[in-house]
């Protein structure tokens, strides 16, 4: 086994082990407090009804639109949160002027917001994305304007001394010294990216993860459902997050 194998054969190990005792934990529970299914259904139960929901065609469709409004969300507002990062580092003026408004919004539960841009934006797919861009946003860009103002002075120096441009600076010193800073906000933003999709389904149910948690815990009162779908949210929450990890170990790789 080579050396990549035996680092992921470490993190792995841990992953599971940890998996298998909460759900152990997680039976020893039910089985204790005797809890009937409608209260807490047990981790098999759970699976069992997982496995259900995607055979009957339950699932396929929330997960497909859930993801749409977490991609498209986490894409805008993490671009738009990088911009905002960089102005906020370049430009005392941007960080005063902008600073108050930036800390306000996020201060304001997106929960409460969410009424409101449903009312502007409607009740389609682009107030999700935007509720989902705002809550995306913050971590982006504090996290981007962080790491760009910890870059070396002294590198700034030489490349003025070499005469570089602007774009040179920014490509060759600037980004790659932000840049574990900078995944670092991303890594925080596509989780909460999974959040602001769920309160945007509960504010406007049409479809999605949130909306099916809404109806199995109401009208269907099928609690196994709702656990699973619970489940698949965590589930897609791992796997972004697990991505970024990724996408940050290749740039920090080829940077070095």
């Amino acid at each position: 086994m080579n050396g990549r194998g035996r680092s992921l054969a470490r993190t792995a190990v841990p992953v599971l082990l940890g998996a298998v005792g909460f759900i152990v934990l997680w039976q020893l529970i039910v089985f204790v407090g005797s809890y009937p299914e409608y209260i807490l259904p047990g981790p098999l139960t759970v699976a069992n009804r997982f496995v259900t929901a995607w055979t009957d065609g339950t699932m396929a469709p929330e997960v497909a639109a859930t993801l749409q409004e977490i991609v498209l969300g986490f894409a805008f507002g993490a671009s738009i949160g990088l911009l905002a990062g960089y102005a906020l580092a370049r430009s005392r003026v941007v960080g005063l002027v902008l600073s108050p408004y930036l800390v306000a919004a996020q201060s304001t539960p997106i929960l409460a917001l969410a009424p409101l841009l449903i009312l502007w934006f409607g009740p389609g797919l682009l107030s999700k994305i935007v509720i989902c861009s705002l809550i995306v946003f913050f971590p982006v860009a504090v996290s981007t304007a962080v790491g760009l103002r910890s870059v070396d002075p002294r590198l700034l120096e030489l490349a003025r001394s070499l005469r570089a441009s602007s774009r040179q600076t920014l490509k060759t010193i600037e980004i790659p010294a932000a840049l574990p800073s900078i995944m670092g906000g991303i890594r925080v933003g596509v989780t909460l990216a999974v959040v602001g999709a769920v309160v945007a389904e509960w504010v406007s149910p049409e479809s999605g993860l949130g909306v099916l948690i809404n109806l199995a815990r109401g009208s269907l009162f099928d609690i196994p459902l709702m656990f699973a779908a619970l489940l698949m949210l965590a589930l897609l929450g791992v796997l972004l997050y697990a991505v970024a990890v990724l996408i940050e170990r290749i740039l920090l790789g080829d940077r070095g």
